[in-house]
């Protein structure tokens, strides 16, 4: 894992703001998506994408390249925000998400895009996917150095198919799956501790054979850190629990559920009215990017 100078990680969090502003962008186009996730998301799949996968923008299909499964296929908007900056099609494409006729459905569809791995929709099925993946991969070359990383949300493990899933990464020791997961704590209907309790999960995961670590996931060296050692574990899978803040980066978003669901524009107006909430959204976002003053952008 390289070594990432502080100029470096300021500019994965001057173009994590810039995916934050694509998010909102799209979002109030659409008037429909999730707001809360992918906000929160937007630094992991920053690092992600111009740092640790290995992958080709323009050839998406490279036989080498790492895999990346979304389980929580409602977050969308940030792969695709993400996908668009690095390069696998036009930045200007994003105004047409859930548009009819859009390559930019509500959730993927692997065929409709470059860069996407499956069809993700129903909660619970990523790592079983991904945990395939993974034993092909090792299948094919024993000795691999391709990681499958899962991203997965905290109110999707409520979803027995996860726990099937785990049972086999664990027993097959995919040491090449690297799971995600952002523990945001909340759900569509609430907090996920209220709706159904998931602690001790760090304690779940080890009994199911993981390797287990806890980050900050918008401190991108400790996230970066995390991967690393990850990728240094031969013997079992590893899930990395990112406790994230969901809306991050708009106050008036921030570690609401009720955002969890609703765009800028259709969300609660106990803070500000609808019509204003995309606006002052992205001011804020934009005044933060003033803020993060890397070497070169």
């Amino acid at each position: 894992m390289n070594y990432l100078s502080d100029d470096e990680i300021a500019r994965l969090e001057h173009k994590a703001n810039e995916i934050r502003q694509s998010i909102v962008e799209m979002l109030v186009a659409a008037g429909s998506g999730h707001t809360a996730g992918p906000l929160g998301m937007a630094d992991i799949f920053t690092l992600l994408y111009f740092d640790v996968l290995k992958h080709d923008p323009k050839n998406p299909d490279w036989p080498e390249r790492d895999r990346l499964v979304l389980s929580n296929g409602h977050i969308c908007p940030v792969l695709y925000a993400t996908l668009a900056h690095r390069g696998y099609f036009p930045i200007e494409e994003l105004l047409t998400l859930r548009k009819f006729g859009s390559r930019l459905q509500g959730h993927p569809h692997r065929t409709a895009l470059p860069g996407l791995e499956t069809t993700s929709g129903p909660l619970g099925s990523g790592l079983s996917q991904a945990a395939g993946m993974a034993l092909g991969l090792r299948m094919d070359n024993p000795y691999t150095s391709q990681y499958v990383y899962c991203l997965m949300s905290d109110g999707e493990l409520q979803e027995g198919q996860t726990w099937e899933a785990a049972m086999l990464a664990g027993k097959e020791r995919l040491h090449n799956l690297i799971a995600i997961i952002d523990r945001n704590a909340i759900q569509i209907d609430g907090y996920t501790e209220d709706v159904m309790p998931l602690e001790p999960l760090r304690e779940k995961f080890e009994s199911f054979n993981f390797d287990v670590q806890e980050v900050d996931g918008h401190n991108i060296r400790m996230v970066l850190d995390a991967i690393g050692k990850a990728q240094a574990v031969y013997s079992q899978p590893s899930v990395i629990i990112a406790h994230t803040i969901p809306g991050k980066g708009v106050d008036i978003f921030e570690r609401d559920f009720h955002w969890h669901g609703n765009p800028p524009g259709k969300g609660p107006e106990n803070i500000i009215k609808k019509g204003d909430q995309g606006k002052e959204a992205l001011k804020k976002l934009r005044s933060l990017s003033g803020s993060i003053k890397p070497a070169e952008c």
